[in-house]
Parts: C-alpha cells; sequence; structure tokens
C-alpha cells in the first residue's frame, strides 16, 4: 500500500462517530442527522471509488476487495434508511449523541467483518459490532424486557465469542497463522500441518473449523444456536431491533461467507453436512414457529431466524454463485425489514394503551399483536402500502426482490446437488407465506366486526394513525418501496457486481 492509500470510507465512519460523542459538549445535536446522512453518502461514495483497486491494508489484515466494496455499500446504505425511519428513537435529548455514537461504531465494526483477512481482525470487528449492541438492546432503560434483553444478549453473545476465540486458537496452534489466506493454502496440502504441528494437528484443525462454525452460527441465529434471538429482538426497543435483524445479520453471514469460502472449503467433509442439518432445520423451526406468534415483532424475529437458514444454503454451496446470491439476497432481506420495523414502530407509537394501563404496564397493543393492524390501509394507506411490499418480498412473492433473492440461493444450492434441502426451503417459504399473509389481511380488513351475538363491535385499536409521518419514514417508506421493485425488476444489477 503506498502512502497515498487510505481506508477512506472506514476513516469517514469513524470520525462520525467521534462527532456524534463531540455534539453533546459542542451542542451541535439538531445537526446530528443531516450530517450522519451525508456521511453515510460520502462512505458509499469513497468505496465506489476504490472499485477495482484491491488493496491490502495494515500488513494485510484487511482486504478491501470488491467483495469487501458491495457489502460496505450494502451496509452503508442499510444504516442510510435506517437513519431515516429511526428518528423517535433519537428524541431523547439526554442519551441523543451516545446512540448516534453506538449505532456508527457498531457499523464501523461491520465493515471490519466483511473486509477482514485475518483472524484476529474478524474477533476485533465482531467484538466492535457487538458491544455497542449490547447497549443500545438495554437503552430503554425503564423497561424491564429490554433490560431481560440486554443481559440475554450479552451473556450469548459472550459465550459465542468464547467459542470463537477458541476455535481461532486451536486453528492457530494447528497452522501457525492467522492470516486466512495463508491457512486456506496449507489446507490445500494437508500433509503440511502434519509436518509443521505433528501428529494430532489436523484433529486440533477441525475442532477449531467446528468451534468457529458455532460461534458463528450464534452470530447468525442459526438453530440449534437461535433461542436467545426471539426475546432479546422482542425486549430490545423496537429501532435497535431492526438493527439487528438487518445490519448485524448481513454482516455476519458476509464475514461467515468469507471464512469459509477463502479459508475452510478445502474441508468441507468436515462442516458440510453439519450446515445441512442447520440449515434445514433454521429453516423449518423458524417458520413454524413464526405461524403462531400474535405479536408482529417476534413473527419478525422467527422470520428473521428463518431467513439466516435460506442464506446457509449459499455457505453450503461454496460455488461462484454463492457470493453474489448472499449479497443480494441480505440487500432484498434488509430493505423489506426495515420497511416492516418502521411500519411497526409507528403502529406501537399510535396505539393506545388500553384503559386503566399506567406507566410501563405490559400491553399487548404496544407489543404490535396483529390485531392493531386491522384497517391500517384506512388509516393510513402508505403505511399499509409499504407493509404489504414488505410482507411479499420477506415472503419470496414475484416480481419483488425477496422472490429472486431465494431464486439464486435456491439454484445455487440445486447446482451443487441439494435437492432435499431446496425442497425443504420451498416448504419453509410456503409456510412463511401464510404468517406474512395474515399481516397483509389484517391491514385490508375493515375496523368493525360482527360478534357472535349479532351485534357490532368496536376495534380494539381506535387510532387513526392518520396524521402526517416524519419526513424521514416517509422518505425511506418510499425508498424501500422503490428498491424492492427496482431489485426484484433487475436482480442482475447487483449479482453481475461480484
Amino acid at each position: 500500500m503506498t502512502k497515498k492509500e487510505e481506508m477512506k470510507t472506514l476513516y469517514i465512519l469513524s470520525a462520525l462517530g467521534v462527532i456524534a460523542l463531540l455534539a453533546e459538549i459542542f451542542k451541535f445535536k439538531k445537526f446530528l442527522l443531516p450530517l450522519v446522512l451525508i456521511g453515510l453518502l460520502g462512505a458509499i461514495a469513497a468505496a465506489i471509488k476504490d472499485w477495482n483497486t484491491n488493496i491490502h491494508y495494515y500488513s494485510n489484515m484487511m482486504s478491501f476487495d470488491n467483495y469487501a466494496i458491495l457489502f460496505t455499500i450494502v451496509l452503508c446504505s442499510i444504516a442510510f434508511l435506517w437513519f431515516l425511519t429511526s428518528q423517535g428513537f433519537f428524541r431523547s435529548e439526554s442519551s441523543k449523541s451516545d446512540h448516534y455514537a453506538l449505532v456508527l461504531f457498531s457499523l464501523c465494526g461491520a465493515m471490519l467483518m466483511v473486509s477482514y483477512s485475518n483472524m484476529v481482525m474478524l474477533f476485533l470487528g465482531i467484538e466492535i459490532l457487538s458491544i455497542p449492541i449490547y447497549v443500545l438492546a438495554g437503552s430503554n432503560k425503564d423497561s424491564l424486557a429490554s433490560n431481560e434483553s440486554a443481559l440475554k444478549y450479552f451473556l450469548m453473545g459472550a459465550f459465542a465469542t468464547g467459542f470463537l476465540l477458541f476455535g481461532i486458537a486451536m486453528i492457530y496452534g494447528a497452522t501457525g497463522s492467522f492470516d486466512i489466506g495463508s491457512i486456506g493454502t496449507m489446507l490445500k496440502s494437508p500433509e503440511l500441518i502434519s509436518v509443521w504441528r505433528g501428529p494430532g494437528g489436523e484433529t486440533l484443525l477441525y475442532v477449531g473449523i467446528l468451534l468457529m462454525l458455532i460461534g458463528l452460527c450464534f452470530k447468525v441465529a442459526a438453530a440449534p444456536f437461535h433461542f436467545w434471538t426471539p426475546d432479546v429482538y422482542e425486549g430490545a426497543p423496537t429501532p435497535v431491533t431492526a438493527w439487528m435483524s438487518t445490519l448485524v445479520k448481513t454482516a455476519a453471514f458476509a464475514a461467515f461467507l468469507r471464512l469459509f469460502m477463502t479459508c475452510f472449503a478445502q474441508t468441507g467433509s468436515v462442516w458440510m453436512n453439519i450446515i445441512w442439518i442447520m440449515a434445514a432445520l433454521t429453516i423449518l423451526l423458524g417458520n413454524i414457529t413464526a405461524v403462531y406468534q400474535n405479536s408482529v415483532k417476534r413473527m419478525l424475529a422467527y422470520s428473521s431466524i428463518s431467513h439466516a437458514g435460506y442464506m446457509l444454503l449459499a455457505i453450503i454451496s461454496m460455488n461462484e454463485h454463492s457470493a453474489g446470491s448472499v449479497l443480494f439476497y441480505s440487500a432484498a432481506y434488509s430493505v423489506a425489514t426495515i420497511s416492516a420495523f418502521a411500519v411497526l414502530s409507528i403502529v406501537e407509537s399510535e396505539t393506545p394503551r388500553p384503559e386503566g394501563s399506567q406507566g410501563n404496564a405490559p400491553s399487548p397493543f404496544r407489543a404490535g399483536v396483529i390485531d392493531s393492524f386491522i384497517g391500517l390501509s384506512k388509516r393510513n394507506p402508505l403505511l399499509a402500502f409499504a407493509m404489504t411490499i414488505s410482507m411479499l418480498s420477506l415472503a419470496g412473492i414475484p416480481p419483488l426482490a425477496g422472490f429472486f433473492g431465494k431464486y439464486y440461493l435456491f439454484t445455487s444450492a440445486l447446482q451443487n446437488g441439494y435437492v432435499w434441502l431446496v425442497l425443504i426451503a420451498a416448504l419453509g417459504s410456503l409456510i412463511g407465506v401464510y404468517y406474512y399473509f395474515r399481516v397483509i389481511i389484517a391491514m385490508y380488513t375493515t375496523p368493525s366486526s360482527v360478534s357472535p351475538q349479532g351485534g357490532e363491535t368496536k376495534a380494539s385499536h381506535p387510532s387513526p394513525l392518520g396524521g402526517e409521518l416524519e419526513w424521514g419514514a416517509k422518505l425511506a417508506l418510499l425508498l424501500c418501496i422503490l428498491l424492492s421493485l427496482l431489485l426484484g425488476c433487475f436482480p442482475d444489477m447487483i449479482i453481475r457486481l461480484i
């Protein structure tokens, strides 16, 4: 790397986080949102400028190749949409700058996860991403559910990190290197490990791979390491849940794919059957359990688990289409999920509490049950239309982006002969159609219904939701609708780039 070459994207994101911290001291918090939005656009522009450069940084610990550039652009775009939809999350003046800084620093960690070429940098990226989110999950200090969410996420994250670090240590013991390229070269000739490490070297390596697999599966919420997800997602503030289910999942799968394609591709016999079983379990458990949820937020949490199962298809396929499939699917899934959580957040905030509830008393109305969406098409057509597009895209209905995301993943798996796994994934998609359409049907159902005795009953959610939406939320919803349609109409736009 020459002296003139700099990793401008990471510098911009880090500078935004520092500026957010300084906003409290220099009293310019009201300008933070436009500054952050402009900064994110600048980071995207800087990443595009690095296209085809394939520069290595920090003694080859980071590789900013086209793979990293494309995922960085997706991550910054997710962040841009998220900031637009989450203005309500930053209303508390006392913690506004802290929340901005935590979100931006977690974005820096996500960027490290998509561009690492050394396992030490992978670990640093995961921790820089995770620690701010532990805090954000518990940022609603008055809510017991939010505190519980933060504690569960921290404990499970600590266990996952322990598995990951132990795996990295064992792989280093077997190969003598943290560099994923060097390890991948060594694994092409397994006898080198025996020569360097002596007897037992291969066993050490294989155990390390399995431990790293467990740690990464915790991060992406793949079964059977998914049990923390519904409670954490439901307890955290809704904007934080949107951030966890989009940016964190995208960064984790980008890191997962880079590691296994670059480093462990030669040892597929050790881990491919395990991922096959995990993918099938994740798809079936996520979709079947989502059917029984009445809370939309919890339903979306199980939906997120099932989508992790679909993306595992790309890991197990391990062909030239895997990277493009994960990139496209992550973009399509994230756009639809941010839109869905934005609508859910607005419905939660506008739905009144039942009479007699006080303070932070638990209320199914505040939790965003499916019934609170009844009549949304009459109360606010834009919210209903945005939620409809999101649900249809997540269900994989053509011609929206979600359909082509699943199409590329399924095609990639079929090319490698995983017919039964694709059939299980198709069955999971059919189950998903049921619970996504429950929300759509509720939104286009009239707000009043006839009781069994023949009398008319009022809907349990009389809020009109007819007020003017914030400009950011309105712009983000329109962008999400447009992106879901454009990515569905022109799917090759992204696939051909990688």
